[in-house]
């Protein structure tokens, strides 16, 4: 049986593969886009396009909300300006809509919101983070501490909130990866820093199967590391995406670098998490691409 489904953030990498995979499965879906009608539609398929969430205020309402709006947190320097942009974009957009949805006809049973691995900072190297690992306290943990702090706002009112702290998404055509892709075909790509801080990976299918893994499941509530369940340090990272596209991976990008070419925010490149997806894999989600080669090979398809 279908359900009718609110999500922001349909137009970006994630959410234009989730809207077709929920499409497929049946769904009918509203998508909040800043973007003309026919521009969501184009990307999202078959979807309603709304501007504004004050359109849905007082609406019959949604079985299910999935919330993945967010303006991209590695697409320019971190200057007071653009933070507060970045915080704007996720937990005052996050505030929105949970008035919104408290304004409803009926509540959903289930929302679905997102967050990152950002969450806990810079855990150095050597301890396996999950789910209740302790933050170090840093622009990106209190981020996404605020944005979850937002979504979990719903919780009294009896809807079942889940927090989907997603690492760096792989797939075909976009994100990361797409960035990546140009120095290291022309044999100029390497390791970042030292290279031996972790990338918490994760395929996109598999982020995609995740949020809808969270919105079916009953009994699934709470925050959720979507990520590979074989985190990879950047220097294998790197030397596994330069075999795969079989070229060279000799150039490294000194830490000094990049603190000056991108200020604050090289720490996103510099420092990682070892972060482990244990709830979800104890509560029975199967990755269909844990393992990176396989992973980056279906990424580099195109």
């Amino acid at each position: 049986m279908g359900k009718r489904i609110l999500i922001t953030g349909g137009t970006g990498f994630i959410g234009q593969s989730l809207c077709q995979r929920l499409i497929a499965d049946g769904h009918t879906l509203t998508v909040l886009s800043r973007q003309p009608s026919h521009n969501v539609q184009a990307v999202c398929g078959r979807v309603d396009a709304v501007n504004n969430l004050d359109q849905l205020r007082r609406d019959e309402g949604f079985e299910a909300v999935i919330n993945l709006a967010g303006e991209g947190i590695a697409e320019k320097r971190w200057s007071e300006a653009r933070k507060q942009e970045l915080r704007d974009s996720r937990i005052a957009l996050t505030d929105q809509l949970v008035d919104v949805i408290k304004s409803w006809e009926m509540l959903p049973a289930v929302m679905v919101s997102g967050s990152a691995v950002g969450f806990y900072g810079d855990q150095g190297s050597s301890h396996r983070v999950t789910e209740d690992t302790p933050p170090h306290d840093e622009f990106t943990h209190r981020l996404c501490s605020d944005w979850e702090q937002a979504a979990l706002r719903l919780e009294p009112a009896g809807v079942r909130v889940c927090l989907s702290r997603t690492g760096v998404v792989a797939g075909p055509g976009g994100g990361f990866l797409q960035r990546m892709l140009l120095p290291f075909k022309l044999g100029l790509g390497g390791r970042l820093g030292s290279g031996e801080q972790y990338m918490p990976w994760v395929h996109r299918e598999d982020v995609v199967a995740a949020l809808v893994w969270m919105m079916e499941t009953d009994t699934a509530r709470g925050a959720y590391n979507v990520v590979s369940p074989n985190p990879v340090t950047n220097r294998r990272f790197t030397k596994c995406l330069a075999g795969v596209i079989g070229r060279p991976s000799i150039f490294p990008a000194p830490a000094p670098v990049l603190k000056i070419a991108l200020g604050e925010m090289s720490r996103l490149l510099l420092t990682g998490q070892m972060a482990i997806p244990e709830r979800l894999q104890a509560e029975g989600f199967q990755f269909r691409f844990p393992d990176l080669g396989p992973a980056l090979a279906d990424a580099t398809r195109y």
